[in-house]
C-alpha cells in the first residue's frame, strides 16, 4: 500500500501508539537510571546527562529500526507465501510482550529508597568513556516491545514505516530525559521507586490495546 492510500486515523493511532509505547519502554529505569548514576560518579552537570541520554536514546533507536527493517522484510516475505498472516502475527507478538510486562509487574518486589544518601564516589573513569559507555549500552540492546509495532505497519509503505521511527525516537528521547531529570533533581524527594513499581504494568496494558487495534485493522 503506497502512503496516499494510507487510512488517517489508523496511520495517526499506529503513530501515537507507538510514540506512548517507547516513552513508557523508555520509562523502565534501565533506559534512564544508569545515566543518573553514571553522572552523580562523573559529577557531570544536568545539561551532560541529557546531553547522553539523548545521544543513548537516538541510537537505541537507530538500532531498533535497523533490526525492525530485517524484521519487515522477513515478514513480508512470509505474508506472500501465507496471505493475511501480518496482522495476527503482530498482534499476538504485542499481546505476548504485554501479557509478560504485566506477570512481571504482578511479581516484582516494590523498591523502596531508605537509608542515608551514600556520598558520591571519585570519578573511576574518564568522561569520555563513561560517555560513550552508556551509548554503546544503549546501541546494542534494541527496543524490543517496539518491533511488534514495526511488523504491523509492514504494509503500509516506507514513508509510514519512516514516521513510526520518528514516532519511536520522540517517545524515547521524552521518556528517558524526563525520568533521567527528575531523578537527578532527587529521587528519593519524587518518589520515582513508585513509578518503577507500576510502569510495567503500564506498558503491558498499552501493547496489548496497541495488539487489539491492529487485529481490528484488517487491510
Amino acid at each position: 500500500m503506497s502512503p496516499p492510500d494510507l487510512q488517517q486515523p489508523v496511520l495517526i493511532s499506529l503513530l501515537g501508539g507507538g510514540f506512548v509505547a517507547a516513552f513508557l519502554h523508555a520509562a523502565l529505569p534501565t533506559h534512564w537510571l544508569p545515566f543518573v548514576l553514571v553522572g552523580r560518579a562523573q559529577r557531570w552537570s544536568l545539561m551532560r546527562v541529557m546531553t547522553v541520554a539523548v545521544t543513548a536514546g537516538l541510537a537505541h533507536i537507530a538500532s531498533t529500526a535497523l533490526v525492525g527493517s530485517l524484521i519487515v522484510a522477513a515478514g513480508l516475505a512470509l505474508n506472500a507465501w501465507i496471505g493475511g498472516l501480518l496482522p495476527h502475527l503482530s498482534a499476538a507478538l504485542l499481546f505476548i510482550f504485554g501479557a509478560f510486562y504485566l506477570a512481571r509487574a504482578s511479581l516484582q518486589k516494590p523498591i523502596t529508597a531508605t537509608g542515608p544518601e551514600a556520598e558520591t564516589p571519585e570519578p573511576a573513569v574518564s568522561d569520555r568513556a563513561a560517555f560513550w559507555g552508556l551509548v554503546l549500552m544503549m546501541a546494542v540492546t534494541p527496543g524490543e516491545v517496539l518491533l511488534p509495532i514495526y511488523l504491523s505497519s509492514a504494509t503500509e509503505g516506507v514513508m509510514a514505516l519512516a514516521l513510526l521511527t520518528l514516532s519511536f525516537a520522540a517517545g524515547t528521547v521524552l521518556g528517558m530525559t524526563l525520568l533521567a531529570a527528575l531523578a537527578s533533581a532527587g529521587y528519593s524527594i519524587l518518589r520515582l521507586e513508585r513509578w518503577a513499581r507500576y510502569e510495567g504494568a503500564i506498558l503491558g496494558v498499552a501493547l496489548i490495546l496497541i495488539g487489539f487495534l491492529v487485529m481490528t485493522h484488517q487491510h
